[in-house]
């Protein structure tokens, strides 16, 4: 049976799932979860994940939850998949669950967390704590600084490799989410980090044309969230400090 990637463009997770998908030609499905309109918790998505969480898969009888989950399984049971995603090296290894935890605790927790509470929280009629905005900017700046000063130290890609692998795929789609804020904050927050934006033109480099095709969603939401910010009185930017 032909693998089934279950997600959403506009989700961080699902992109970078589909870009490993097809930067390594692995036969797939993808299975669109309107997530705006509620889909996950329908029951036929219940029934792949309780969790009800947006990127899933199912390969035969596996039902597997997670990105950083999902691309470690796909890099183990797919042939075909390059070894610099996810070396068999222990050492390398390592250091990519490494980089891939800490963005859970750090990187996501900042970059998702802006995005929801200045961005898509105002947009359908939720509130948004200024205290909650402040402490996500915060989260976020500290962690774009440990992106550019310790995980982008010594390489072109993170950890120091001279390849690309799947916490590089992750982390670089989690960064592009940025690009849903207005203009003027996104060029806050992202100019002093040089290395970062070259990392990311990097990343896009390597794993072109699908990069650039499967962010076509994202790209073509910052267009259309920007001008509904635009018009909504009382918009709050973000505090940039740098």
């Amino acid at each position: 049976m032909v693998l089934k990637v279950s997600g959403h463009r506009i989700s961080e997770p699902s992109r970078a799932v589909l870009i490993f998908c097809k930067i390594n030609m692995i036969d797939f499905e993808e299975i669109h979860v309107e997530v705006l309109k509620g889909q996950q918790f329908s029951q036929e998505y219940g029934a792949i994940t309780p969790m009800r969480q947006i990127q899933a898969i199912v390969d035969g009888h596996l039902k597997l939850i997670e990105s950083h989950a999902i691309l470690i399984y796909l890099s183990c049971s797919f042939p075909g998949v390059a070894s610099h995603w996810y070396p068999g090296d222990p050492q390398k290894r390592a250091k990519i669950h490494s980089i891939l935890d800490w963005h859970h605790s750090h990187l996501r927790r900042g970059a998702a967390g802006l995005v929801y509470t200045t961005i898509l929280a105002p947009l359908y009629g939720l509130r948004s704590f200024l205290q909650i905005v402040i402490q996500a900017e915060e989260i976020l700046l500290k962690s774009l600084s440990q992106l550019e000063n310790v995980w982008l130290k010594d390489g072109t890609f993170l950890g120091g490799i001279s390849q690309p692998s799947i916490a590089d795929l992750s982390l670089a789609c989690e960064v592009m989410q940025l690009e849903l804020l207005n203009e003027e904050d996104y060029y806050q927050i992202l100019s002093p980090y040089k290395k970062v934006k070259k990392w990311i033109k990097d990343v896009r480099s390597a794993t072109a044309p699908y990069f650039d095709e499967i962010h076509e969603y994202l790209f073509e939401s910052q267009k259309g969230i920007r001008d509904q910010m635009a018009t909504q009185s009382g918009k709050k930017k973000v505090r940039a400090k740098m």
